[in-house]
Protein backbone atom coordinates (compact mmCIF):
# COMPACT_ATOMS: atom_id res chain seq x y z
CA UNK A 1 0.00 0.00 0.00
CA UNK A 2 1.47 3.45 -0.88
CA UNK A 3 2.53 5.81 1.89
CA UNK A 4 0.37 8.82 2.75
CA UNK A 5 3.00 11.18 1.33
CA UNK A 6 3.35 9.16 -1.89
CA UNK A 7 -0.40 9.09 -2.31
CA UNK A 8 -0.61 12.84 -1.83
CA UNK A 9 2.13 13.28 -4.45
CA UNK A 10 0.20 11.21 -6.99
CA UNK A 11 -3.01 13.13 -6.36
CA UNK A 12 -1.24 16.50 -6.56
CA UNK A 13 0.48 15.51 -9.81
CA UNK A 14 -2.80 14.50 -11.38
CA UNK A 15 -4.60 17.66 -10.26
CA UNK A 16 -1.80 19.91 -11.53
CA UNK A 17 -2.14 18.28 -14.95
CA UNK A 18 -5.86 18.86 -15.14
CA UNK A 19 -7.13 21.80 -13.07
CA UNK A 20 -5.68 24.87 -11.36
CA UNK A 21 -5.08 24.12 -7.68
CA UNK A 22 -3.86 26.35 -4.89
CA UNK A 23 -1.85 23.72 -3.00
CA UNK A 24 1.49 23.56 -4.83
CA UNK A 25 3.58 21.64 -2.33
CA UNK A 26 3.13 17.97 -1.57
CA UNK A 27 3.03 18.63 2.16
CA UNK A 28 0.35 21.31 1.89
CA UNK A 29 -1.71 19.21 -0.45
CA UNK A 30 -1.41 16.20 1.87
CA UNK A 31 -2.81 18.30 4.73
CA UNK A 32 -5.69 19.34 2.47
CA UNK A 33 -6.42 15.73 1.51
CA UNK A 34 -6.48 14.77 5.19
CA UNK A 35 -8.88 17.62 5.86
CA UNK A 36 -11.37 16.59 3.17
CA UNK A 37 -11.06 12.89 3.91
CA UNK A 38 -9.37 11.64 0.74
CA UNK A 39 -6.43 10.42 2.82
CA UNK A 40 -6.29 9.92 6.56
CA UNK A 41 -3.97 10.95 9.31
CA UNK A 42 -2.44 7.93 11.02
CA UNK A 43 -4.84 8.06 13.99
CA UNK A 44 -7.98 8.52 11.92
CA UNK A 45 -10.59 5.80 12.06
CA UNK A 46 -13.74 7.37 10.61
CA UNK A 47 -13.32 6.09 7.04
CA UNK A 48 -12.65 2.83 5.29
CA UNK A 49 -9.10 3.84 4.42
CA UNK A 50 -8.29 0.74 2.42
CA UNK A 51 -11.38 1.19 0.25
CA UNK A 52 -10.66 4.84 -0.42
CA UNK A 53 -7.02 4.13 -1.24
CA UNK A 54 -8.13 1.44 -3.66
CA UNK A 55 -10.41 3.96 -5.34
CA UNK A 56 -7.59 6.47 -5.58
CA UNK A 57 -5.08 4.09 -7.06
CA UNK A 58 -7.70 2.90 -9.54
CA UNK A 59 -7.88 6.44 -10.88
CA UNK A 60 -11.47 7.05 -9.84
CA UNK A 61 -10.78 10.28 -7.97
CA UNK A 62 -7.68 12.13 -9.09
CA UNK A 63 -8.26 12.05 -12.86
CA UNK A 64 -11.75 13.48 -12.80
CA UNK A 65 -11.12 16.78 -14.55
CA UNK A 66 -10.38 15.17 -17.91
CA UNK A 67 -11.90 11.69 -18.13
CA UNK A 68 -10.59 9.60 -20.99
CA UNK A 69 -12.66 7.43 -23.26
CA UNK A 70 -12.13 3.69 -23.44
CA UNK A 71 -13.74 1.91 -26.36
CA UNK A 72 -14.57 -1.75 -26.52
CA UNK A 73 -11.69 -3.63 -28.14
CA UNK A 74 -13.81 -4.78 -31.02
CA UNK A 75 -17.16 -3.96 -32.47
CA UNK A 76 -20.00 -5.89 -30.90
CA UNK A 77 -23.32 -6.71 -32.45
CA UNK A 78 -26.47 -7.77 -30.63
CA UNK A 79 -25.68 -11.30 -31.84
CA UNK A 80 -22.88 -11.34 -29.24
CA UNK A 81 -25.22 -10.21 -26.46
CA UNK A 82 -25.22 -12.53 -23.42
CA UNK A 83 -28.16 -14.88 -23.48
CA UNK A 84 -31.03 -14.41 -21.04
CA UNK A 85 -32.81 -17.52 -19.88
CA UNK A 86 -36.60 -17.36 -19.80
CA UNK A 87 -36.42 -19.09 -16.42
CA UNK A 88 -34.55 -16.19 -14.82
CA UNK A 89 -36.72 -13.42 -13.38
CA UNK A 90 -35.82 -9.75 -13.93
CA UNK A 91 -35.24 -9.44 -10.18
CA UNK A 92 -32.76 -12.32 -10.18
CA UNK A 93 -31.01 -10.98 -13.27
CA UNK A 94 -30.80 -7.52 -11.70
CA UNK A 95 -28.37 -8.70 -9.03
CA UNK A 96 -26.27 -10.84 -11.38
CA UNK A 97 -23.13 -8.68 -11.65
CA UNK A 98 -21.53 -11.15 -14.05
CA UNK A 99 -24.34 -10.69 -16.58
CA UNK A 100 -24.23 -6.89 -16.44
CA UNK A 101 -20.45 -6.95 -16.68
CA UNK A 102 -20.97 -8.60 -20.08
CA UNK A 103 -23.49 -5.93 -21.05
CA UNK A 104 -21.18 -3.03 -20.14
CA UNK A 105 -18.68 -3.56 -23.02
CA UNK A 106 -21.46 -2.76 -25.47
CA UNK A 107 -20.99 0.86 -24.34
CA UNK A 108 -17.92 3.09 -24.65
CA UNK A 109 -16.75 4.00 -21.16
CA UNK A 110 -15.39 7.27 -19.77
CA UNK A 111 -12.56 6.58 -17.32
CA UNK A 112 -11.53 8.75 -14.38
CA UNK A 113 -14.99 9.61 -13.07
CA UNK A 114 -17.95 7.71 -11.68
CA UNK A 115 -20.73 9.26 -13.72
CA UNK A 116 -24.08 8.95 -11.94
CA UNK A 117 -25.80 11.61 -14.05
CA UNK A 118 -27.39 9.67 -16.88
CA UNK A 119 -30.77 11.39 -16.65
CA UNK A 120 -29.68 14.15 -19.06
CA UNK A 121 -29.52 11.84 -22.04
CA UNK A 122 -28.69 8.17 -22.49
CA UNK A 123 -25.60 6.65 -24.02
CA UNK A 124 -25.96 4.83 -27.32
CA UNK A 125 -24.76 1.25 -27.30
CA UNK A 126 -21.97 0.48 -29.75
CA UNK A 127 -24.28 -1.21 -32.30
CA UNK A 128 -26.60 1.80 -32.19
CA UNK A 129 -23.69 4.22 -32.40
CA UNK A 130 -22.30 2.40 -35.43
CA UNK A 131 -25.72 2.49 -37.10
CA UNK A 132 -25.92 6.21 -36.37
CA UNK A 133 -22.49 6.83 -37.89
CA UNK A 134 -23.46 4.84 -40.99
CA UNK A 135 -26.70 6.80 -41.30
CA UNK A 136 -24.83 10.08 -40.87
CA UNK A 137 -22.49 9.12 -43.71
CA UNK A 138 -25.43 8.11 -45.87
CA UNK A 139 -27.28 11.38 -45.35
CA UNK A 140 -24.12 13.43 -45.73
CA UNK A 141 -23.34 11.64 -48.99
CA UNK A 142 -26.79 11.67 -50.60
CA UNK A 143 -27.90 15.02 -49.16
CA UNK A 144 -31.11 16.54 -50.51
CA UNK A 145 -31.55 13.80 -53.11
CA UNK A 146 -32.18 11.36 -50.29
CA UNK A 147 -34.03 13.83 -48.06
CA UNK A 148 -36.52 14.85 -50.75
CA UNK A 149 -37.07 11.49 -52.38
CA UNK A 150 -36.71 8.77 -49.72
CA UNK A 151 -36.54 10.18 -46.20
CA UNK A 152 -40.32 10.44 -45.75
CA UNK A 153 -40.74 6.70 -46.24
CA UNK A 154 -37.90 5.89 -43.83
CA UNK A 155 -39.28 8.34 -41.28
CA UNK A 156 -42.60 6.49 -41.34
CA UNK A 157 -40.79 3.22 -40.65
CA UNK A 158 -39.12 4.75 -37.61
CA UNK A 159 -42.34 6.35 -36.38
CA UNK A 160 -44.24 3.09 -36.72
CA UNK A 161 -41.46 1.30 -34.82
CA UNK A 162 -41.97 3.66 -31.88
CA UNK A 163 -45.74 3.27 -32.03
CA UNK A 164 -45.43 -0.50 -31.99
CA UNK A 165 -43.03 -0.44 -29.03
CA UNK A 166 -45.40 1.83 -27.08
CA UNK A 167 -48.51 -0.12 -28.01
CA UNK A 168 -49.99 2.84 -29.88
CA UNK A 169 -51.58 2.99 -33.29
CA UNK A 170 -49.37 4.37 -36.03
CA UNK A 171 -51.56 7.42 -36.61
CA UNK A 172 -51.47 8.29 -32.89
CA UNK A 173 -47.69 8.78 -32.80
CA UNK A 174 -45.63 11.69 -34.13
CA UNK A 175 -41.84 11.96 -33.91
CA UNK A 176 -40.50 15.15 -32.37
CA UNK A 177 -37.09 16.37 -31.27
CA UNK A 178 -37.70 15.78 -27.58
CA UNK A 179 -40.38 15.49 -24.92
CA UNK A 180 -40.13 19.21 -24.18
CA UNK A 181 -41.24 20.06 -27.69
CA UNK A 182 -44.09 17.57 -27.41
CA UNK A 183 -45.35 18.76 -24.02
CA UNK A 184 -44.98 22.47 -24.81
CA UNK A 185 -47.08 22.06 -27.95
CA UNK A 186 -49.80 20.20 -26.04
CA UNK A 187 -49.98 22.87 -23.34
CA UNK A 188 -49.82 25.90 -25.63
CA UNK A 189 -52.33 24.52 -28.12
CA UNK A 190 -54.89 23.26 -25.61
CA UNK A 191 -58.09 25.08 -26.58
CA UNK A 192 -60.81 23.85 -24.20
CA UNK A 193 -60.45 26.37 -21.38
CA UNK A 194 -63.31 28.59 -20.28
CA UNK A 195 -63.28 31.82 -18.24
CA UNK A 196 -63.85 30.09 -14.87
CA UNK A 197 -61.61 27.07 -15.40
CA UNK A 198 -58.32 26.26 -13.67
CA UNK A 199 -55.18 24.34 -14.58
CA UNK A 200 -53.10 22.11 -12.31
CA UNK A 201 -49.42 21.23 -12.02
CA UNK A 202 -47.15 19.86 -9.29
CA UNK A 203 -43.91 20.92 -7.62
CA UNK A 204 -42.24 17.73 -8.92
CA UNK A 205 -43.00 18.63 -12.56
CA UNK A 206 -40.23 19.69 -14.93
CA UNK A 207 -39.55 23.41 -14.24
CA UNK A 208 -40.04 24.46 -17.88
CA UNK A 209 -43.44 22.76 -17.98
CA UNK A 210 -44.52 24.47 -14.77
CA UNK A 211 -43.58 27.80 -16.34
CA UNK A 212 -45.63 26.96 -19.44
CA UNK A 213 -48.65 25.98 -17.34
CA UNK A 214 -48.37 29.30 -15.50
CA UNK A 215 -48.12 31.08 -18.86
CA UNK A 216 -51.26 29.28 -20.05
CA UNK A 217 -53.20 30.38 -16.98
CA UNK A 218 -52.01 33.98 -17.28
CA UNK A 219 -52.70 34.19 -21.01
CA UNK A 220 -56.25 32.86 -20.51
CA UNK A 221 -56.81 34.89 -17.32
CA UNK A 222 -57.65 31.78 -15.29
CA UNK A 223 -56.44 30.17 -12.07
CA UNK A 224 -53.25 28.10 -11.82
CA UNK A 225 -53.16 25.55 -8.99
CA UNK A 226 -49.96 23.91 -7.76
CA UNK A 227 -49.98 20.58 -5.91
CA UNK A 228 -47.15 20.13 -3.41
CA UNK A 229 -46.27 16.48 -2.85
CA UNK A 230 -44.40 15.27 0.25
CA UNK A 231 -40.61 15.17 -0.08
CA UNK A 232 -40.91 11.44 0.64
CA UNK A 233 -44.12 9.76 -0.52
CA UNK A 234 -45.80 6.46 -1.28
CA UNK A 235 -48.54 5.70 -3.82
CA UNK A 236 -51.40 6.25 -1.38
CA UNK A 237 -50.09 9.61 -0.21
CA UNK A 238 -49.67 10.77 -3.79
CA UNK A 239 -53.17 9.66 -4.82
CA UNK A 240 -54.77 11.15 -1.70
CA UNK A 241 -53.04 14.48 -2.35
CA UNK A 242 -54.45 14.66 -5.86
CA UNK A 243 -57.96 13.69 -4.76
CA UNK A 244 -57.86 16.34 -2.03
CA UNK A 245 -56.81 18.93 -4.62
CA UNK A 246 -59.58 17.87 -7.01
CA UNK A 247 -62.08 18.29 -4.18
CA UNK A 248 -60.82 21.77 -3.34
CA UNK A 249 -60.82 22.93 -6.96
CA UNK A 250 -63.91 21.64 -8.78
CA UNK A 251 -63.21 24.10 -11.60
CA UNK A 252 -60.08 22.22 -12.74
CA UNK A 253 -60.09 21.57 -16.48
CA UNK A 254 -56.52 20.60 -17.41
CA UNK A 255 -53.69 19.03 -15.49
CA UNK A 256 -50.06 18.22 -16.20
CA UNK A 257 -49.20 14.82 -14.75
CA UNK A 258 -45.61 13.60 -14.53
CA UNK A 259 -45.01 9.86 -14.75
CA UNK A 260 -41.49 9.94 -13.26
CA UNK A 261 -40.19 13.12 -11.66
CA UNK A 262 -36.95 14.44 -13.10
CA UNK A 263 -35.91 15.71 -9.66
CA UNK A 264 -35.89 12.51 -7.61
CA UNK A 265 -37.32 9.69 -9.70
CA UNK A 266 -40.67 9.46 -7.89
CA UNK A 267 -43.18 7.35 -9.84
CA UNK A 268 -46.75 8.61 -9.78
CA UNK A 269 -49.83 6.34 -10.05
CA UNK A 270 -50.72 7.92 -13.37
CA UNK A 271 -53.50 5.52 -14.40
CA UNK A 272 -55.35 5.88 -11.08
CA UNK A 273 -55.00 9.66 -10.97
CA UNK A 274 -56.06 9.94 -14.61
CA UNK A 275 -59.13 7.74 -14.08
CA UNK A 276 -60.33 9.98 -11.24
CA UNK A 277 -59.52 13.12 -13.22
CA UNK A 278 -61.53 11.94 -16.22
CA UNK A 279 -64.59 11.28 -14.03
CA UNK A 280 -64.40 14.92 -12.96
CA UNK A 281 -63.95 16.28 -16.48
CA UNK A 282 -60.26 17.07 -16.08
CA UNK A 283 -58.06 16.54 -19.13
CA UNK A 284 -54.57 15.10 -18.59
CA UNK A 285 -51.29 15.83 -20.36
CA UNK A 286 -48.73 13.21 -19.27
CA UNK A 287 -45.01 13.94 -19.11
CA UNK A 288 -43.15 10.70 -19.88
CA UNK A 289 -39.82 12.39 -20.60
CA UNK A 290 -37.97 10.30 -18.01
CA UNK A 291 -40.13 7.22 -17.77
CA UNK A 292 -40.06 5.24 -21.01
CA UNK A 293 -37.16 2.78 -20.77
CA UNK A 294 -36.56 3.61 -17.13
CA UNK A 295 -39.83 1.79 -16.49
CA UNK A 296 -41.35 -0.96 -18.59
CA UNK A 297 -44.87 -0.05 -19.72
CA UNK A 298 -47.04 0.64 -22.75
CA UNK A 299 -49.24 3.63 -23.40
CA UNK A 300 -52.45 1.88 -22.40
CA UNK A 301 -51.06 1.30 -18.90
CA UNK A 302 -51.23 5.06 -18.30
CA UNK A 303 -54.87 5.71 -19.30
CA UNK A 304 -54.06 9.12 -20.81
CA UNK A 305 -55.03 10.83 -24.05
CA UNK A 306 -51.82 12.83 -24.57
CA UNK A 307 -48.20 12.18 -23.65
CA UNK A 308 -44.70 13.30 -24.57
CA UNK A 309 -41.66 11.02 -24.65
CA UNK A 310 -37.89 11.05 -25.07
CA UNK A 311 -36.07 8.30 -26.90
CA UNK A 312 -32.61 9.70 -26.20
CA UNK A 313 -32.77 9.10 -22.45
CA UNK A 314 -33.57 5.48 -21.55
CA UNK A 315 -34.32 3.98 -24.97
CA UNK A 316 -30.78 4.81 -26.14
CA UNK A 317 -31.36 6.63 -29.42
CA UNK A 318 -29.11 9.45 -30.64
CA UNK A 319 -29.77 12.84 -29.06
CA UNK A 320 -32.65 14.78 -30.56
CA UNK A 321 -35.42 12.19 -30.79
CA UNK A 322 -38.75 12.41 -28.99
CA UNK A 323 -42.36 11.47 -29.60
CA UNK A 324 -45.85 12.85 -29.15
CA UNK A 325 -48.79 10.54 -28.46
CA UNK A 326 -52.33 11.69 -29.18
CA UNK A 327 -55.07 9.11 -28.69
CA UNK A 328 -57.54 8.72 -31.53
CA UNK A 329 -60.53 10.97 -30.92
CA UNK A 330 -58.63 13.44 -28.70
CA UNK A 331 -57.35 15.88 -31.30
CA UNK A 332 -60.18 18.44 -31.15
CA UNK A 333 -58.96 19.94 -27.87
CA UNK A 334 -55.40 20.47 -29.17
CA UNK A 335 -55.31 23.04 -31.96
CA UNK A 336 -53.06 22.47 -34.97
CA UNK A 337 -49.68 24.13 -34.81
CA UNK A 338 -50.03 27.80 -35.89
CA UNK A 339 -50.12 27.87 -39.67
CA UNK A 340 -50.97 24.19 -40.00
CA UNK A 341 -54.42 23.09 -41.18
CA UNK A 342 -56.46 20.12 -40.01
CA UNK A 343 -60.15 20.89 -40.58
CA UNK A 344 -61.23 17.33 -39.84
CA UNK A 345 -59.11 16.94 -36.68
CA UNK A 346 -57.54 13.73 -37.89
CA UNK A 347 -53.83 14.58 -38.24
CA UNK A 348 -51.72 14.22 -35.11
CA UNK A 349 -48.69 15.40 -37.07
CA UNK A 350 -50.42 18.74 -37.67
CA UNK A 351 -49.88 19.50 -33.95
CA UNK A 352 -46.11 19.88 -34.36
CA UNK A 353 -43.80 21.48 -36.88
CA UNK A 354 -40.24 20.29 -36.35
CA UNK A 355 -38.87 21.57 -39.67
CA UNK A 356 -35.42 20.14 -40.51
CA UNK A 357 -34.29 17.47 -38.08
CA UNK A 358 -31.22 15.28 -37.73
CA UNK A 359 -32.17 12.73 -40.38
CA UNK A 360 -29.58 10.21 -39.19
CA UNK A 361 -30.98 10.27 -35.64
CA UNK A 362 -34.45 9.43 -36.92
CA UNK A 363 -33.08 6.63 -39.13
CA UNK A 364 -31.33 5.11 -36.10
CA UNK A 365 -34.51 4.73 -34.03
CA UNK A 366 -35.17 1.09 -35.06
CA UNK A 367 -31.65 0.06 -34.01
CA UNK A 368 -32.07 1.79 -30.65
CA UNK A 369 -35.40 0.12 -29.92
CA UNK A 370 -34.05 -3.26 -31.01
CA UNK A 371 -31.12 -3.02 -28.61
CA UNK A 372 -33.34 -1.80 -25.78
CA UNK A 373 -35.62 -4.78 -26.35
CA UNK A 374 -32.63 -7.10 -26.51
CA UNK A 375 -31.85 -6.14 -22.91
CA UNK A 376 -35.55 -6.26 -22.10
CA UNK A 377 -37.63 -3.47 -20.62
CA UNK A 378 -38.41 -5.42 -17.45
CA UNK A 379 -34.77 -6.42 -17.04
CA UNK A 380 -33.56 -2.85 -17.45
CA UNK A 381 -36.12 -1.52 -14.98
CA UNK A 382 -35.20 -4.17 -12.39
CA UNK A 383 -31.46 -3.53 -12.78
CA UNK A 384 -31.81 0.23 -12.38
CA UNK A 385 -34.06 -0.18 -9.35
CA UNK A 386 -31.46 -2.51 -7.82
CA UNK A 387 -28.64 0.00 -8.39
CA UNK A 388 -30.73 2.67 -6.67
CA UNK A 389 -31.34 0.36 -3.72
CA UNK A 390 -27.59 -0.16 -3.25
CA UNK A 391 -27.09 3.45 -2.23
CA UNK A 392 -30.52 4.37 -0.88
CA UNK A 393 -30.64 1.52 1.64
CA UNK A 394 -27.31 2.64 3.06
CA UNK A 395 -28.03 6.37 2.88
CA UNK A 396 -31.21 5.99 4.93
CA UNK A 397 -29.08 4.75 7.82
CA UNK A 398 -26.98 7.94 7.80
CA UNK A 399 -28.32 10.66 10.11
CA UNK A 400 -26.79 13.45 8.04
CA UNK A 401 -28.43 12.35 4.74
CA UNK A 402 -32.02 12.99 3.63
CA UNK A 403 -33.17 10.63 0.86
CA UNK A 404 -35.95 12.08 -1.27
CA UNK A 405 -38.72 10.53 -3.36
CA UNK A 406 -40.15 7.05 -2.99
CA UNK A 407 -41.14 5.45 0.30
CA UNK A 408 -42.48 2.26 -1.27
CA UNK A 409 -41.36 0.05 -4.16
CA UNK A 410 -44.18 1.14 -6.48
CA UNK A 411 -43.11 4.77 -6.17
CA UNK A 412 -39.45 4.04 -6.91
CA UNK A 413 -37.52 4.00 -10.18
CA UNK A 414 -33.80 3.74 -10.90
CA UNK A 415 -33.45 7.48 -10.30
CA UNK A 416 -33.11 8.92 -6.82
CA UNK A 417 -32.02 12.03 -4.95
CA UNK A 418 -30.67 13.19 -1.62
CA UNK A 419 -29.34 16.21 0.22
CA UNK A 420 -27.62 16.94 3.50
CA UNK A 421 -30.24 17.35 6.20
CA UNK A 422 -31.16 20.99 6.68
CA UNK A 423 -29.26 22.03 3.54
CA UNK A 424 -31.98 22.88 1.01
CA UNK A 425 -30.76 26.01 -0.78
CA UNK A 426 -29.37 26.13 -4.30
CA UNK A 427 -26.00 27.20 -2.89
CA UNK A 428 -26.03 24.18 -0.56
CA UNK A 429 -26.78 21.79 -3.42
CA UNK A 430 -24.15 23.33 -5.70
CA UNK A 431 -21.49 23.05 -3.00
CA UNK A 432 -22.47 19.43 -2.39
CA UNK A 433 -22.25 18.57 -6.08
CA UNK A 434 -18.76 20.03 -6.23
CA UNK A 435 -17.63 18.08 -3.19
CA UNK A 436 -18.88 14.83 -4.66
CA UNK A 437 -17.08 15.51 -7.93
CA UNK A 438 -13.76 16.97 -6.79
CA UNK A 439 -13.27 15.18 -3.49
CA UNK A 440 -14.77 11.79 -4.24
CA UNK A 441 -14.77 11.44 -8.03
CA UNK A 442 -18.56 11.03 -8.30
CA UNK A 443 -20.35 13.16 -10.89
CA UNK A 444 -23.96 14.13 -10.14
CA UNK A 445 -26.34 16.99 -10.91
CA UNK A 446 -28.26 19.59 -8.91
CA UNK A 447 -32.04 19.56 -9.31
CA UNK A 448 -34.32 22.48 -8.47
CA UNK A 449 -38.06 23.01 -8.31
CA UNK A 450 -39.16 20.87 -5.37
CA UNK A 451 -41.15 22.83 -2.80
CA UNK A 452 -38.95 21.29 -0.08
CA UNK A 453 -35.74 22.58 -1.64
CA UNK A 454 -32.89 21.64 -3.94
CA UNK A 455 -31.22 18.24 -4.12
CA UNK A 456 -28.63 16.05 -5.80
CA UNK A 457 -29.97 13.55 -8.33
CA UNK A 458 -28.38 10.11 -8.67
CA UNK A 459 -28.97 8.34 -11.97
CA UNK A 460 -27.08 5.13 -12.85
CA UNK A 461 -27.31 3.27 -16.15
CA UNK A 462 -27.27 -0.38 -17.16
CA UNK A 463 -23.49 -0.27 -17.60
CA UNK A 464 -23.02 1.11 -14.07
CA UNK A 465 -21.54 -1.52 -11.76
CA UNK A 466 -22.12 -2.21 -8.08
CA UNK A 467 -18.62 -0.90 -7.26
CA UNK A 468 -19.60 2.51 -8.65
CA UNK A 469 -22.51 2.63 -6.23
CA UNK A 470 -20.15 1.60 -3.42
CA UNK A 471 -17.98 4.61 -4.18
CA UNK A 472 -21.04 6.84 -3.84
CA UNK A 473 -21.92 5.23 -0.52
CA UNK A 474 -18.37 5.78 0.71
CA UNK A 475 -18.62 9.43 -0.30
CA UNK A 476 -21.96 9.84 1.49
CA UNK A 477 -20.49 8.41 4.70
CA UNK A 478 -17.70 10.97 4.59
CA UNK A 479 -19.95 13.96 3.99
CA UNK A 480 -20.86 13.96 7.68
Amino acid sequence: MPSQRALAQVVLHQRQKTVPFEYKSIEAHHLYLVKIGVVMSEDSNNIDRRTMLKSLTAGAIYSIAAPSIVQAKSSMSPVDFPSISEDVSPQSLAINESFWARVAPFYDTAQGIVNLEHGYWGKMSRPVQEDFVANTRKVNTELSYYARKHYADDQIISSNKVAEALGAKNEELVLTRNATESIHNLIRQYNALGPNDAVLYTDIDYPSFKDTMQWLATSRNIEAVEVVLPAQADQKQILDTYIETFDKHPNLKLMLLTHVSNQHGLVLPVAKISAIAKLRGIDVICDCAQSWGLLDFNIHDLNVDWAGFNLHKWIGSPVGVGALYMKNGSLSKISPYPGESDPDNTKANARVHTATVNFASILTIPAAIDFHQRIGGKNKEARLRHLRSLWVNEARKMPHIEVLGALDDESASGMGAFRLKGKTSLQDAQALQKRLEYEFGVFTVVRVGLDSGCCIRITPQVFTCANDMSQLVLALKNLA
